[in-house]
This record gives structure tokens, C-alpha cells and sequence, in this order.
């Protein structure tokens, strides 16, 4: 079992630190499994979200390790982008079929139909979907701007009475698509994405929040130390006892862990 080398509260969020990538994805995954076990020997099943990119691949890869009752558990997915289809090498709904669908069989993946005729129509279906029954665990990160899912600085609504929407997003968030490979440039970048809400994430009986690499370090400090406010989304998860910000040292690099622990 890995063990952190830190731990500390930020208000209502636990924050643990591992010694590298692969030991924080590898505590992310036992959690994870831990969860959806739970969630089975309760209730028969278990309902979960994973979130997609770069930074998600150490606990994925860890997923393949552990003990997790696969055809009990129905699989949705943060946000998709509106217009692009389901083959497209940037599709979020192609990252979580290769590596979520394909290698562990869940009972049902729910996509985010991201080239629907009618994106609000679709926010609705995925909506509906989501609110069937509770969700156990969301699996997310936090991007470089302090976002989570898709909800975007400023744009963050805490109170949002959907679960789904469509969002626009900011040239930050578009420059780190382009960024990590998957976009030749700005433009080629959609404008839009279908995204899960802020209450839809924190919805869950747990929020596990895997964030590594040393380009998402400014975001991690400022959602453990920053006053709670849309302006980083991130912030909100110092409102929720329910969920673990797991970091490798590197983006817990501009954390004061003193600073950390009183935050609130």
C-alpha cells in the first residue's frame, strides 16, 4: 500500500503527497477500488466517474492492479468536447474506451455524446443519466488554470442547479490541450465542451483528485491557499470532507504545507 510522505488538511480537503508519479497513482487506484468495492457489497453496484488526459495516466495504469469488481460498475466520464466525434484522436470519449471500456469491461460506460445534433439536449440526456442513482466516486483532476472538469475560472458556478452544461472555454484551457499534444495548435482547438457541473462532482460519495507534474503546481497552491471563489474553481474542494487532492512532489512544489494546514 503506498503511503504518503505528507498529509494535511486545507480546510475540509485531505492533501497527500507522494515520493513520485507512480506511487501517487498507485494510492489513487487502491482508494478508487476501495470505494467501488464498497459501493457493491452495499448496494450490488457502483457508479463512477473518471476523468481524462495526461495527468490521469499513473492512475489508470495502477486501476490495472487492483481487485475491482468491473461488471458491477457503470462508468461516466468529466466532459467532452462539442463537435468532435468519437474517434477523434483528441476525443475524450476515445481516451475513456482505450483506457478505461476496452482493458476492464464495466457493466456500462455512459459517453457524452460530443457531435449530438443539439449539445443542450445532450446536457440534458447525460443529466438524466446521472441522476438515476448516487454516484460513489468521482476520479479528477485539476487543470492549469484551476480548473475542474471544464468549469472554468470566473465562469464556476458552486450552486449550479444542472449537472451538465455546455462551457466555453478559456484560452488557458485550450493552450494546454495544445500543450499536451492532442491539438496541433490554438485554432484547431473546439470552442465549446459539454461539462459536469461543480455540484455534480462533489455529488459523490468520494472525490479523488489525482493532480501530478509540475505544470499544474501554481493551481495546486492556489486551490489549497486562495480565498474560495469561482476565480479557481479548484478552491471549492476545501469544502469537501469528502475528497483527497493525491500530488507527487512536484505539483505539491509551491505548497507551504505549514500555510497548507491552516487553510480554509
Amino acid at each position: 500500500m503506498s503511503e504518503p510522505i505528507t498529509q494535511f488538511q486545507a480546510g475540509e480537503l485531505a492533501v497527500e503527497v507522494y515520493s513520485g508519479t507512480a506511487e501517487m497513482g498507485q494510492a489513487a487506484a487502491e482508494r478508487a477500488a476501495a470505494v467501488i468495492r464498497d459501493a457493491v457489497a452495499r448496494t450490488g453496484r457502483a457508479r463512477a466517474v473518471f476523468a481524462t488526459g495526461n495527468s490521469q495516466f499513473a492512475f489508470v495504469q495502477a486501476l490495472r492492479s487492483q481487485d475491482v469488481p468491473w461488471d458491477r460498475v457503470t462508468a461516466f466520464h468529466l466532459d467532452e468536447y462539442v463537435g468532435i466525434d468519437a474517434n477523434h484522436p483528441a476525443s475524450f470519449r476515445r481516451w475513456i474506451r482505450e483506457r478505461i471500456e476496452e482493458p476492464f469491461r464495466p457493466a456500462k460506460v455512459h459517453y457524452i455524446e460530443g457531435d449530438a445534433p443539439d449539445a443542450e439536449a445532450e446536457c440534458r440526456r447525460y443529466e438524466d443519466l446521472l441522476r438515476a442513482e448516487p454516484l460513489d466516486v468521482v476520479c479528477m483532476g485539476i487543470g492549469e488554470n484551476g480548473h475542474i472538469a471544464f468549469n472554468e475560472p470566473h465562469e464556476a458556478d458552486f450552486a449550479d442547479q444542472r449537472l451538465a452544461r455546455v462551457i466555453t472555454l478559456t484560452p488557458e484551457s485550450r493552450a494546454q490541450q495544445v500543450g499536451e499534444g492532442h491539438f496541433p495548435d490554438d485554432a484547431a482547438v473546439p470552442a465549446t465542451a459539454i461539462s459536469l457541473t461543480v455540484p455534480a462532482l462533489l455529488s459523490a460519495g468520494q472525490v479523488l483528485v489525482c493532480t501530478p507534474d509540475r505544470r499544474k503546481a501554481a493551481a495546486v497552491a492556489a486551490a489549497v491557499n486562495d480565498e474560495i471563489s469561482p476565480a479557481c474553481p479548484a478552491t471549492v474542494l476545501r469544502t469537501a470532507g469528502h475528497a483527497t487532492l493525491f500530488l507527487d512532489p512536484e505539483s505539491a512544489g509551491q505548497l507551504d504545507v505549514t500555510a497548507g494546514s491552516a487553510a480554509s
